[in-house]
């Protein structure tokens, strides 16, 4: 009788440190489990849920970062500017996302390694981008980005946010920061300044039948003002082509977070014939960039001209009021070939000289009213040189 109590006792304790056991072991599981499913994860970007196929086309073979990560810590490539924001439950942890395809880019896995416990980290996956139908969307059209997130071989689930693709034609000029600071971004205009655009040599052509000059050297010759007549050239061929000023300009992105203009690539310009004062800055750069005088791109509020330098030392620099191409109509006079001595009036080039050079003294005299402003506010002003130092960052979009 005593050695069945006992036998009983025994077996009771053993069951209950069973239980306890299987309980401790259980409990730690689910809570594992628990934790490391429940991990939460976040899609962020700075941009306010907007993409703008300029600055990631032109940017594209470059290692710029003109746009600043949303966090410190983070990993991966930023200029894709679109992130998930998770803390890492343990070192060293192992993360995959997966992103689902869009018009814009292919479905694409990155994975990452999150080397401390706790800290939380913004990291942009691999976006393969479609660049042809970036370069082809003309206007902001919205699409679904959604991911799927795995942690240490455990799925956290998907999330999915709408971002804004905006137009190819609209530049990013600034943002403000989670931190409520301005950022410009001034130099993405450079990327709709195009020296390689193969319609640039049939404008060439038709400057260099003017005669006006022989050939386009640069800075090459020793000839006084031989830059300005080269200059010169391409304001009286564009003349000829019957520019015309255009004022559009604005975007349909409304954001107190997102400073955005229109710019038309110089593609667009030339088989318009339109210009506003940005769109003839950016395509009279192009052509000054295709005969080697370097650009300025010469921002003010409320306005845009074009400067370049008339040595190669970058000691003096004029500028242009590119909107006045087309304060005369060419048709309205004569030209040279069909003028005579009994004929009253000026020749088309006579008219086309007198407002290149009217253009250079008005564009002069706005950049000295405001030439401390460029030392004071970087939001109101810029002084943007294209030179070979910004094509290390900025590359044309090639449109």
């Amino acid at each position: 009788m005593i050695t069945i109590q006992i036998q009983t006792g025994a077996l009771k304790r053993l069951s209950l440190f069973l239980l306890t056991l299987a309980l401790i072991v259980g409990g730690v599981f689910f809570t594992t489990r628990y934790v490391v499913q429940r991990q939460d994860f976040e899609i962020v970007d700075d941009l306010g849920g907007n993409i703008f196929p300029s600055a990631i086309l032109s940017t594209a073979t470059t290692d710029a970062q003109i746009i600043l990560p949303v966090d410190s810590v983070y990993l991966g490539n930023p200029k894709s500017n679109i992130a998930i924001r998770i803390t890492a439950p343990t070192q060293n942890s192992r993360i995959r996302i997966t992103v689902d395809e869009t018009p814009f880019y292919r479905t694409s896995v990155s994975e990452f390694i999150l080397p401390e416990k706790y800290k939380t980290y913004a990291i942009y996956p691999d976006l393969l981008w479609n660049y042809k139908a970036l370069l082809d969307n003309e206007q902001a059209i919205p699409i679904n980005f959604t991911v799927r997130v795995e942690m240490n071989g455990i799925e956290l689930g998907q999330q999915t946010r709408t971002f804004s693709v905006r137009g190819i034609n609209e530049c990013l000029l600034g943002y403000i920061d989670r931190n409520n600071k301005y950022q410009t971004t001034y130099i993405f205009f450079a990327a709709y300044v195009n020296e390689d655009h193969p319609l640039i040599d049939e404008v060439l052509r038709e400057a260099l039948n003017t005669r006006i000059v022989n050939r386009f050297l640069g800075y090459q010759s020793s000839k006084k003002d031989y830059v300005d007549k080269q200059v010169y050239a391409l304001w009286n061929v564009l003349q000829k082509r019957h520019f015309r000023y255009s004022s559009v300009s604005n975007s349909s992105l409304s954001s107190n977070v997102i400073f955005s203009q229109r710019v038309r690539a110089f593609g667009d310009a030339l088989h318009s014939s339109q210009i506003n004062c940005v769109d003839g800055s950016v395509l009279f750069a192009s052509l000054l960039r295709a005969i080697n005088i370097d650009p300025v791109l010469v921002r003010i509020p409320g306005h845009m001209f074009v400067g370049y330098y008339t040595d190669n030392s970058h000691k003096d620099i004029h500028f242009l009021e590119t909107t006045m191409i087309g304060d005369v109509n060419l048709d309205d006079y004569f030209p040279e070939e069909k003028l005579d001595s009994t004929m009253v009036g000026k020749s088309q080039n006579e008219m086309s000289l007198l407002t290149f050079e009217k253009s250079r003294e008005y564009a002069e005299k706005k950049y000295q009213s405001h030439e401390q402003g460029f030392k004071t506010d970087v939001k109101k002003y810029m002084f943007l040189e294209i030179s070979r130092g910004v094509r290390k960052m900025i590359q044309p979009i090639g449109r």
